[in-house]
């Protein structure tokens, strides 16, 4: 069953409800494969489909779920999402405020690519994974392995409330994967490259085609092999889209979603107060701004509110946090559009979507000539932030510069500071922009599909090596 047909079916079960209800229907599909050594070695492929409900009453949220979009059972999930919601309000210290007016989103609202990568066959998707699994596995005599990874989620929702929305769409994100393991004397490297969007088969090879990533991996894993290492303490850095990308969501997005503030992050009590550069401007956003394919892509949120761009600092000053509809009513001030699911089962959490840095005024070239000593960090490959903004990143290439040119790769960085204090020493933004972590998922209790990114930026930071 489509989501338009069952949209008729919430409509009128929200209709005789009573009180606030909202009900969400959403059916998702994801399929995977991996191949190694020229081999399948895993192929998945999973389908979920139903019906979360929430009812807020007496000042308490309930929630429930059905499998099943039938009239008689939608009833029933309002009735135990209500019981839950009365046996709740007794344990709360705090009641939930009235909900604040929002213009609320109504109409269907599906992004482009679902008929695309459906239209698209196994084999094919199959076939190509294979050959770029053999192209990283054959790009060099040091490369001792490959691994070549493809998948998709196809979504369908429909959010209906008794205040107003009534809102459908589809959507589809594919995903590819690629390693390679570089071996030398007993050394062993390895490089990843990884694409992920919200669109179709064009857009998620909108820089490049498959073969290209696949060589770059193999690349960067033979290249990593001679590389030596950068010597440690604070330097000039300049951030690649992917590090800027991987640093605005874990090290702020988390600390300005509304809740991760009301539980003490290093946002609360800041609005208002300088924390970047004023080169700075940071944004979340439901949509593809600057680039398509943002890989976090919602037109809509879990809670019918529409999913624009929210700033969240301007010209280096917090101007705002990220909401839901609770803590928007909390802070006196209108939803953002934040609030986020992984699946029908699951409540929806204050979540990022595509959070990035504007672009400046500054090309690359101009911002590494005027370099005297420093590193371009480029290529995440992991890393940990927390409440404080305090984080550590691993980076894949590090390229020293020296009187204004690049030089030697070396390996084994990591790049450490405090987001806030780091932002707030950036001296130069690119006027390029690309999104870099569509292939992400981001954890809060459950998983999220994210992106981020931003142009290059020239900051100071710490970096791990040789002392």
């Amino acid at each position: 069953m489509s989501a338009a047909e069952v949209m008729e079916t919430l409509k009128q079960a929200a209709a005789s409800a009573g009180g606030f209800v909202e009900l969400r229907y959403h059916a998702k599909t994801s399929r995977g494969v991996v191949v190694e050594k020229g081999k399948v070695e895993s192929s998945s492929s999973r389908s979920v489909a139903g019906l979360g409900v929430r009812v807020l009453e007496n000042g308490a949220w309930g929630f429930a779920s059905t499998g099943s979009s039938e009239p008689a059972d939608v009833k029933r999930a309002i009735e135990s999402a209500r019981a839950a919601a009365r046996s709740g309000a007794s344990l709360r210290s705090e009641a939930v405020a009235d909900l604040p007016e929002v213009k609320l989103a109504t109409g269907d609202f599906s992004q482009p690519g679902v008929d695309e990568i459906e239209q698209r066959s196994l084999e094919e998707k199959v076939g190509m994974a294979r050959k770029l699994e053999e192209t990283v596995r054959s790009s060099s005599s040091s490369v001792s392995s490959a691994t070549c990874g493809y998948s998709e989620i196809f979504e369908e929702k429909a959010i209906v409330t008794t205040d107003g929305a009534a809102a459908s769409f589809r959507l589809v994100r594919p995903e590819l994967r690629l390693q390679a393991v570089a071996e030398r004397n007993g050394e062993m490297s390895t490089g990843f490259e990884a694409i992920g969007t919200t669109g179709g088969w064009e857009c998620l090879f909108r820089h490049g085609d498959g073969e290209y990533f696949a060589s770059k991996a193999a690349r960067t894993a033979v290249d990593l092999l001679s590389a030596g290492h950068p010597q440690g303490g604070r330097a000039s850095v300049i951030l690649a889209p992917s590090i800027v990308g991987l640093l605005v969501h874990e090290a702020i997005g988390h600390t300005v979603e509304a809740d991760f503030v009301q539980a003490g992050s290093v946002a609360a009590g800041k609005l208002g107060q300088r924390v970047a550069s004023d080169l700075v401007t940071l944004c979340d956003s439901g949509a593809s701004e600057l680039e398509d394919g943002a890989g976090g892509t919602i037109p809509v949120d879990d809670e019918g509110v529409l999913a624009g761009r929210t700033v969240i600092i301007r010209d280096g000053i917090l101007e705002s946090y990220l909401h839901n509809r609770e803590s928007a009513a909390r802070y006196g001030v209108a939803p953002t559009g934040n609030a986020r699911a992984w699946e029908y089962a699951n409540e929806p959490l204050i979540r990022m979507r595509n959070t990035y840095l504007e672009p400046g005024q500054t090309s690359l070239e101009e911002m590494i000539a005027s370099t005297s000593h420093g590193y371009l960090l480029d290529g995440p490959r992991n890393g940990q932030a927390d409440a404080t903004g305090e984080f550590m990143f691993g980076v894949q290439e590090a390229r020293e510069i020296k009187d204004g040119k690049l030089g030697a790769l070396v390996k084994g960085v990591t790049v450490t500071g405090i987001a806030f204090d780091v932002l707030s020493t950036v001296d130069s933004v690119s006027d390029s922009f690309r999104w870099d972590l569509g292939s992400g998922y981001c954890g809060k209790g459950q998983p999220a599909k994210v992106d981020a990114g931003g142009p290059y930026i020239r900051c100071k930071a710490l970096l791990g090596g040789e002392q």
